[in-house]
């Protein structure tokens, strides 16, 4: 079965729907499919099928530049298995300076941070008009406002944008000190971000890959209308810190995942079988994936140990639906 031709998705590096880091839990009855209402408006029609992706705000996920567009093409991948139906995009990188968006140190990690909101206004005037939704990513940690300790990621379900930040995912986030490099929170011109220029790269392992799908394909279900699943082991399950965020599944609960098909309008059981295609697959296909000013084509080795688990769990997923 072929996907559908429905929403495609716009996938830059940032995306925005508050993560509501630090806020107590709130136990309300479960939002049944009967009660759900998929965006069906002018401004967000479903029927736009495009995911947008750009490049990390700064320098690159690995060592070099060819591992963090290899990188990227794994996301792309899961993103289109994960919401099956939709077609990925990637954007041009984006530069900090380019989204004059504020800056500071964060006083506990002493680990430099920036504006998700800021971002997502700079997002908003990016989002292709073929797009439902433009998200993009990031290695630099983030803070919605002053008054905040940090956030791993925002979605703006209004305007389909978002911004993830994948920076407390790398192993050496705690050993980069900025402490005494930046007096206060500012915004800045261009010429004033030059602190950014050596931000530290992390290392591409399987549990960074891992936590950046689950973050990154969460963050796009509140885009699709899924809120926070407090019910069942779900995807959607919100988190308040990394341990947390680990605990969770990578599949979705059966009340949310009928939720994303009523939206999208994929197979179940081929949307399976594409996500074991992808974590099967040792490398994506790289025809057409990468920005137009692209490192030479490398294919590296995925690293999907991480994955292997829930690969079984796929498997039986599609034996029981193929009965």
């Amino acid at each position: 079965m072929k996907p559908s031709s429905h929403p495609v998705i716009s996938l830059n590096l940032l995306l925005c729907i508050p993560s509501l880091i630090g806020l107590p839990p709130t136990l309300k009855t479960p939002k049944i499919l009967s009660s759900f209402s998929p965006i069906t408006t002018e401004k967000h029609p479903v029927q736009r099928n495009t995911l947008s992706i750009c490049s990390p705000l700064v320098r690159s996920l690995g060592n070099t530049r060819v591992i963090s567009e290899e990188y990227i093409k794994w996301l792309k991948g899961y993103c289109e298995a994960f919401f099956y139906g939709l077609t990925v995009k990637f954007l041009e990188p984006v530069s900090v300076s380019a989204t004059k968006c504020s800056f500071r140190v964060n006083e506990h990690t002493q680990n430099l941070q920036i504006h998700a909101g800021h971002i997502l206004a700079f997002l908003k005037k990016k989002k292709p008009k073929d797009a439902f939704c433009i998200v993009g990513i990031t290695m630099i940690d983030l803070y919605p406002r002053d008054s905040w300790n940090f956030v791993f990621g925002q979605a703006s379900l209004t305007d389909g944008v978002g911004i993830f930040s994948f920076a407390r995912y790398g192993k050496d986030f705690y050993s980069s000190r900025y402490e005494g490099k930046v007096k206060k929170a500012q915004r800045t011109s261009s010429s004033d971000y030059s602190i950014f220029d050596n931000y530290y790269n992390p290392e591409v392992t399987s549990i960074l890959l891992r936590r950046s799908c689950k973050t990154l394909t969460h963050e796009i279900g509140h885009i699709f209308g899924l809120r926070h699943c407090q019910w069942l082991a779900c995807l959607m399950q919100g988190s308040n810190h990394l341990e947390e965020s680990d605990r969770r599944p990578l599949h979705l609960c059966p009340i949310c995942l009928r939720k994303l098909q009523c939206a999208i309008g994929f197979s179940i059981v081929e949307r399976y079988k594409a996500l074991l295609r992808w974590i099967d697959d040792e490398s994506n296909d790289t025809s057409g994936a990468a920005p137009k000013n692209s490192s030479d084509q490398v294919n590296l080795k995925k690293p999907v140990e991480a994955f292997k688990d829930w690969r079984e769990w796929i498997i039986k997923c599609i034996a029981v639906l193929e009965k």
